[in-house]
């Protein structure tokens, strides 16, 4: 007699069996990507029971988009990642359409909970709805509370979409659970509501947070709300967004990070300042978590959707996504920083260190070069004044090259993938600002593989991007033009 297997249990299945076909080698050497299938948003992303967890958005059967499961993985040290089984498939009323993006919190009873969007099929009448449901568990198992969804469209003001209704971040704070959620208004658009609950799974609506008012795209999603030096921050990240004059934001599906002041009494929050978080060509739908040792640290979905692909990869890779590397987030000069994670120091062998260089022209650096580095610049801009224009080439091999472009005397920079060879119609070039600091451009680039992941001014600005670039294409060099580049150069291979 045939075995009936749950929803969940034929997604374990299949993954477990799938997953084995997978070598090692095939997938880059220390950005998450899903076990097999499709990946998109990170989940729950939280330290529980002495390790990190990382929950993802998963279609396990296809390399595309499809009906959303939860795919986990979990880390002692955010660069090497454990694969769990499939945490969540869509099997009950409540989220029969999906398992959408949320979160997760430990509980005092040492147990986990989820928090995620429930999403109802379309009826007659209504399109689909959605929701926000809750599940409990070991950290490997969880359990569907049977008064699921726990965040309904009832409670929602006048005005806010039951469609548009999603990606829950929850907390706890002063023995209370709070959560975060967005939604669209009729007329402000992308909202953030603001929810409380003394348990994690009766909750009520607070208040809105803050909104696009139609200015900053049509609808946010996947909201995060945090302290953080001093200051308060929201995280959100837009579709259907206007480009800017000043070219803080590109058009189409971006991210924005709000900076603020909140109060706690009056659940109040004020803007003060509004920047893009990543300012490349794959990043979107961040989510942070607290380490044991204070550090926010942030992760992201390192795709987009513009590259996504429409119809399963034949004859290519069994998975498709990945997540950038983890960053450590601070605020300064009423900014928000980001570095690589200082676990990837650990990674660090073979070191090459030149300084003082004098770059005329084009040229290669003795012991510098490769597809897994952490290669760090910095560019004398004081002691160049000829110099109009550093480039960086890299992941450069025969007729194929990736390179970041430093304009010295604007202030501006390039990173430029459109030689990498891709033969997509999509954005392969990003500008931003990238002036000299006390007269030095500082470039760190890490690289694995087909993973690009950039940090200026040590972490002032943020650049993610994913190179077609094959990967015997393991060439870097330093051109400048106008007149000589004065630099020093440290990396470090990767492994």
């Amino acid at each position: 007699m045939p075995r009936h297997l749950s929803k969940l249990q034929t997604a374990r299945e299949f993954e477990h069996q799938e997953a084995s076909k997978i070598p090692p080698h095939a997938r880059p050497g220390f950005h998450l990507t899903p076990l097999v299938g499709w990946m998109n948003d990170p989940n729950g992303f939280c330290y529980y029971n002495g390790c990190y967890h990382l929950f993802y958005q998963y279609h396990p059967y296809n390399t595309v988009w499809g009906p959303m499961h939860w795919g986990h993985a979990a880390s002692a040290d955010l660069l090497h990642w454990d694969y769990l089984p499939c945490a969540l498939a869509p099997d009950t009323a409540a989220d029969a359409a999906g398992c959408f993006s949320g979160s997760a919190v430990p509980l005092p009873d040492g147990q986990l909970l989820l928090l995620y969007t429930g999403v109802q099929p379309a009826g007659i009448g209504h399109k689909e709805l959605q929701a926000q449901c809750v599940a409990v568990g070991d950290g490997r198992d969880f359990a569907k509370d049977a008064a699921n969804p726990v965040i309904t469209a009832a409670m929602l003001p006048a005005g806010y979409s039951a469609v548009d209704f999603r990606d829950p971040k929850i907390w706890q704070e002063g023995g209370q659970y709070y959560c975060v959620a967005a939604c669209r208004h009729e007329t402000e658009q992308g909202s953030i509501l603001l929810f409380e609950s003394p348990d994690g799974h009766t909750w009520h609506y607070l208040t809105v947070l803050d909104a696009s008012h139609d200015a900053l795209g049509k609808m946010w999603e996947c909201p995060d709300f945090f302290a953080l030096d001093g200051a308060q921050v929201l995280l959100v990240s837009p579709q259907e967004m206007r480009a800017t004059a000043d070219g803080e934001f590109h058009a189409g599906e971006g991210t924005v990070a709000i900076l603020g002041r909140y109060d706690p009494a009056t659940h109040a929050f004020a803007r003060q300042s509004v920047q893009a978080i990543d300012y490349g060509l794959d990043f979107y739908a961040p989510q942070t978590t607290l380490a044991p040792d204070g550090r926010r640290i942030m992760v992201a979905w390192m795709q987009s959707w513009a590259t996504a692909p429409s119809a399963p990869c034949a004859g290519g890779r069994p998975w498709f996504g990945r997540m950038t590397l983890p960053r450590e987030l601070r605020v300064q000069n009423g900014r928000l920083y980001q570095t690589p994670v200082r676990e990837i120091e650990t990674l660090w062998h073979d070191k090459v260190e030149l300084t003082g260089v004098t770059v005329e022209g084009c040229a290669a650096l003795p012991g510098i070069g490769g597809r897994s580095v952490d290669l760090t610049v910095r560019v004398d801009a004081a002691a160049s004044p000829a110099c109009r224009r550093f480039t960086l080439r890299f992941a450069a091999g025969g007729a194929l090259y990736n390179e970041i472009r430093c304009d010295l005397d604007r202030g501006e920079l390039a990173f430029d993938r459109s030689h990498g060879g891709s033969r997509r119609d999509c954005a392969h070039t990003r500008h931003i600002q990238a002036a000299p600091k006390d007269g030095v451009l500082t470039l760190r680039l890490i690289l694995d593989k087909d993973c690009a992941e950039l940090f200026v001014n040590d972490g002032e600005r943020a650049l993610s991007a994913v190179l077609d670039t094959p990967p015997e294409a393991q060439g870097i060099t330093f051109a400048a033009e106008g007149g000589a580049v004065r630099l020093d150069a440290v990396q470090h291979t990767l492994g």
